[in-house]
């Protein structure tokens, strides 16, 4: 297939190497000139992937006519809180026989829309031409082909079908599903969990600490998700648990370390103007808590996640003030 992939950060590179490796004809487009043209000239995207090497059949571009032309699959890697703006500079495409695939991570502010739900705001794309990819998979590790597996959701099991067909590897796993929204809901607000969970660990809080608040974040996703249509099954899988335990707990993710940061005490604005790439979960946080609260659904640890990221409260009052709320049985 020609498949077009907006957003050469360090995912939108990973899966451009897969896809390249698997045959396709890859066109990897950049927001910047300057990194296009590192990557055409060096093969490499040092910024994003060091040290891995790029297929020379994949083309880098900055042009997003050029990068889309003739694409029968386009896939979305920019941050989610900028698919919006790139997918508008694509509105007059035809997508009746395009298949769009989605891979940021978050809930747009304002709107509370969902990736897919935002694709077919701007786009005139069936409901059944877009799928999700997501899962507990690090660009960093699946690009040295570090055994991953993830799961491709679309309201079209034909589509979703397809989208496994076109990324599956012996190191990297995909597995269908038909439930779009329980997996975009999974892997959007399991970042805000994975902040408080970094802020655990740069406050010393303990593993005790941690395992709480891992398995009640994910009652918090679902009880969200069920409000909002999912499937309850859809958390226990790659795209709920999975994705929650890789973020919570490795040293790759962004989104832990805004949140080890903030619990050592340092202000948010200072830890993001020093970061290259995007922590998903900073602005999921504003729309995690809009969505609940429209749902009327409760999302205690969320809110916490709020007040310390944009209200400065400290992290050592969010944690006594989770644990002394009113008694209650283990619900979801």
């Amino acid at each position: 297939m020609r498949i077009a992939v907006l957003g050469a950060g360090s995912w939108g590179t990973a899966l451009s190497i897969i896809l390249a490796n698997n045959a396709h004809s890859v066109t990897l487009w950049s927001h910047k000139e300057e990194y296009a043209d590192v990557i055409r000239q060096t093969h490499q995207n040092p910024p994003f992937l060091p040290g891995i090497i790029i297929p020379e059949t994949i083309a880098a571009t900055s042009n997003l006519d050029r990068a889309v032309d003739g694409a029968e699959m386009i896939v979305t890697a920019v941050p989610s809180q900028f698919v919006r703006s790139v997918m508008m500079r694509l509105r007059h495409l035809r997508y009746d026989t395009m298949t769009v695939v989605n891979v940021a991570k978050g809930i747009e502010n304002g709107s509370l829309m969902t990736m897919s739900e935002m694709l077919h705001d701007v786009l005139d794309v069936p409901p059944g031409n877009v799928a999700t990819l997501s899962g507990p998979s690090h660009a960093e590790e699946v690009s040295r082909k570090i055994p991953t597996t993830v799961v491709a959701a679309s309201t079209s099991l034909e589509t979703a079908k397809l989208v496994q067909k076109t990324f599956m590897t012996p190191y990297f796993r995909v597995y269908a599903s038909t439930d779009l929204k329980g997996v975009e809901l999974g892997g959007s607000l399991k970042n805000v969990i994975a902040i408080a969970a970094g802020i655990v660990d740069g406050a010393n809080l303990g593993d005790n600490t941690k395992a709480a608040l891992m398995t009640r974040g994910i009652a918090e996703i679902t009880r969200v998700g069920v409000a909002l249509g999912a499937h309850v099954q859809t958390f226990a899988g790659l795209s709920g648990i999975g994705d929650l335990m890789v973020t919570c707990m490795s040293r790759h993710s962004r989104n832990r370390y805004v949140g080890v940061e903030i619990g050592k005490g340092r202000k948010l604005d200072d830890i993001l103007s020093e970061m290259v790439m995007v922590a998903e979960g900073v602005e999921t946080t504003k729309s995690a808590n809009a969505l609940a609260k429209k749902v009327g659904v409760e999302v205690p640890i969320c809110a916490e996640v709020y007040k310390m990221l944009f209200e400065g409260k400290d992290p050592k009052q969010s944690t006594y003030d989770l644990m002394t709320r009113d008694a209650k049985g283990e619900v979801y």
